[in-house]
């Protein structure tokens, strides 16, 4: 009796071995929805639909983008981690998700235990652009004019990774800034053109044009280095410290429970879609950097998310920053 069973667990498990490489090999053998939890034609939807494209040749199945907005886009988070966990619902997501667990007092999900992050996929710093008529020339002229005169500063909304950036320069400057939430960047940018408020942090994609056309000033990029299409916005790292350097990532993420052997062959996956030339090129025309080979693990991934949980949380905490739900 006990060598049949002895019989029937090795053939169990012979199976299970069979069958789980087997399982990885075929996935994603049906459509694939990646969820993003903004409107179309931002930059986090631009390179979801990116992603997509390239997945969708290299697996011969569609992969779909989903706009899921809403609830400072912990509405779509929550649909990516109410999903099953089997590879067919992923996330892109950025550096909000690592603020909202500080900013909201609840959220329907564990952003660490719920999700499993995949890959870093790009990033790009935000630049401070203010309005072509204000006296300051520079980053250095722009922290000095802010010691003796009060600026209104537009924020995409309360508690955004802009709303943050500019509370850190107002923190790490030691200075007041008055500080105005709009519903998104576009209408932002509108009334920094129309002179109507002073600064403004934008992503660098959505402001060179009028930066090279003279309609905006560009004061300084939350990076390290300057950026080759804005070479007169200084370093706020240089001026103000590495408190600054603030770079505006996004990862993929799939629902806690995935197997990992599927969340293996997305990140390999990703991995040759960030590799691509043609993708690399036209992410450096629009402003986004992609990670070095060695941030592009699973274990990178989630080494990020949570360092930047423990940042933004810091910041929000010592700045009284809350969101009403």
């Amino acid at each position: 009796m006990m060598k049949h069973v002895a019989a029937f667990a090795m053939a169990a498990v012979g199976l299970f071995a069979f069958t789980a490489p087997g399982t990885a090999q075929q996935y994603p053998s049906r459509t694939v929805t990646i969820i993003c939890p903004y409107p179309a034609g931002g930059p986090t939807d631009q390179t979801a639909r990116v992603i997509a494209n390239f997945l969708s040749k290299k697996f011969g199945q569609n992969f779909i983008v989903e706009n899921v907005t809403g609830g400072g886009t912990n509405i779509g988070t929550n649909r990516a981690v109410r999903a099953a966990p089997d590879g067919y619902t992923m996330l892109l997501h950025n550096l909000q998700i690592s603020a909202n667990p500080s900013l909201y007092k609840s959220l329907p999900f564990d952003t660490v235990k719920d999700l499993t992050p995949v890959m870093l996929v790009n990033n790009n710093p935000l630049v401070l652009v203010g309005r072509n008529d204000l006296p300051p020339n520079n980053l250095t002229e722009l922290m000095a004019y802010m010691k003796t005169n009060r600026v209104k500063a537009a924020l995409p909304g309360y508690g955004a990774t802009g709303h943050l950036a500019t509370t850190l320069v107002a923190q790490e400057g030691k200075v007041q800034i008055d500080m105005i939430p709009y519903r998104g960047a576009a209408p932002a940018i509108t009334d920094l053109l129309g002179g109507h408020v002073d600064l403004f942090f934008a992503t660098p994609q959505s402001i060179v044009p009028q930066v090279n056309a003279g309609q905006l000033k560009a004061y300084g990029v939350t990076s390290k280095d300057i950026l080759e299409k804005l070479p007169k916005a200084d370093s706020f790292v240089k001026v103000l410290g590495p408190k600054l350097e603030i770079l505006y990532w996004q990862a993929m993420y799939v629902p806690s429970g995935t197997p990992d052997a599927i969340v293996q062959t997305i990140n390999a996956a990703l991995q040759e879609a960030v590799s691509d030339p043609t993708i690399v090129k036209t992410w450096e025309e629009e402003g986004f950097w992609t990670f070095p080979k060695d941030k592009r693990s699973v274990a990178a991934a989630g080494e990020m998310m949570k360092s930047e949980i423990a940042r933004w949380g810091k910041v929000i905490r010592d700045n009284n920053i809350t969101v009403e739900q």
